[in-house]
């Protein structure tokens, strides 16, 4: 990683370094602070100033100040959806959380990245732009630079940031629906989350993808990210999501854990502009759940 280059166009001549910048890069307001108290901007390779004019075929380079995270390299699969030099998205798999905590220092997908760095010769700061539960697999997007974390989680403030899931759940769903009810913590002992009046406020929009007998597959795109937020609508609703032991959903025999899945999600590249659109693929678990309850029911 280490840089950002460009090379001065004709079009820019006449222009200050800042405005090339600006019309090149979509640096969030603290990256560029940073580039300016830490002299971070070279012109040919000497350090220079933004104020400065430079010639058609000068190069400017933003230096990235070199970041790396501590956690202990641990051998975790890492299955990389995307990545370029600023972003990393992964699938992550059910059952590992994804960031250190002091009760649960090792074996989380930050450990796993330790490693990843290591095979693939990078090196940068772990920085996750989300976050699912450790029991909930799919997409975990990781920036390579503050600049980027920052882009993100301004684009997730604003909902400008799609994300959708797909859950299996108890009984027969048969029309697609909006819940919007608000979330909260009741108890401050339990991390159970529930319905309740003084909760945050939450919505969820339900698609059904499948209805069986007694089970239904659907496709839930959250406008707020509220903690367990589709586990407590679905289960408040009366359709908790298959092998939810928290909310009432155990499915003995068809999967080991809620069959919640971080399925798709659509952004701006913080760099490019662009719009990403990125899918992970269903896991085996819900898959074969799936199998079994198709096999099972009388459509």
């Amino acid at each position: 990683m280490g840089k950002y280059n460009h090379t001065v166009t004709e079009e820019e001549y006449g222009m200050s370094i800042n405005e090339i910048l600006r019309s090149n890069f979509n640096f969030s307001a603290r990256f560029k602070t940073k580039i300016k108290f830490q002299n971070l901007l070279d012109l040919n390779g000497v350090q220079a100033k933004g104020f400065m004019k430079p010639e058609v075929g000068d190069l400017i380079s933003i230096r990235l100040p070199k970041e790396t995270s501590d956690f202990p390299a641990e051998d975790i699969p890492i299955d990389v959806l995307y990545e370029d030099d600023d972003l990393l998205i992964i699938n992550k798999q059910p059952g590992i959380i994804v960031h250190p905590t002091k009760g649960h220092p090792y074996h989380t997908i930050a450990n796993g990245l330790m490693k990843y760095m290591q095979d693939t010769g990078q090196e940068f700061k772990v920085r996750f732009a989300n976050r699912i539960d450790m029991d909930t697999s799919g997409i975990v997007i990781c920036a390579k630079n503050a600049n980027c974390q920052d882009s993100i989680s301004n684009q997730m403030k604003g909902q400008d940031v799609v994300k959708k899931y797909v859950a299996i759940v108890h009984g027969r769903v048969e029309d697609d629906c909006v819940i919007n009810l608000p979330v909260g913590r009741p108890d401050e002992v339990s991390i159970r989350r529930c319905v309740m009046e003084e909760g945050k406020d939450a919505t969820t929009i339900v698609k059904v993808l499948e209805a069986f007998d007694d089970y239904s597959l659907l496709e839930l795109t959250i406008m707020t990210g509220r903690t367990h937020q589709i586990r407590v609508h679905l289960s408040h609703i009366g359709h908790p999501i298959i092998g939810d032991a928290l909310y009432e959903g155990e499915a003995p025999g068809l999967i080991e854990r809620q069959a919640l899945h971080a399925y798709h999600i659509e952004f701006i590249h913080p760099m490019t502009e662009e719009r990403l659109t990125i899918e992970a693929p269903y896991p085996d678990d819900m898959l074969k759940a799936l199998e079994i309850i198709r096999r099972d029911s009388h459509h």
